[in-house]
């Protein structure tokens, strides 16, 4: 990929500040590792998502385990009755 003159490296550092901007170091680790350690996924799948697509997986993990948390608070519920 060339990179125009008066991009040049600036252009790539203002693209990444923009597609990072929400994320700091610690939490970008944080969130590799436990998708590593409780979810299964490797390394090198993680370092191969473009940040909007592991911005999207994370999501919808945290989306499925917030129903699966909720489904086991019923079910806790409804035993108690």
């Amino acid at each position: 990929m060339r990179v125009s003159g008066r991009d040049g490296v600036g252009g790539i550092t203002k693209f990444f500040r923009i597609m990072f901007r929400h994320d700091s170091l610690t939490n970008h680790y944080q969130t590799n590792f436990a998708l590593m350690q409780h979810h299964k996924y490797s390394l090198s799948d993680l370092e191969k998502m473009v940040p909007w697509e592991k911005t999207m997986y994370v999501t919808m993990l945290l989306r499925f385990i917030e129903e699966e948390n909720e489904k086991t608070k019923q079910q806790i519920n409804s035993r108690k009755k």
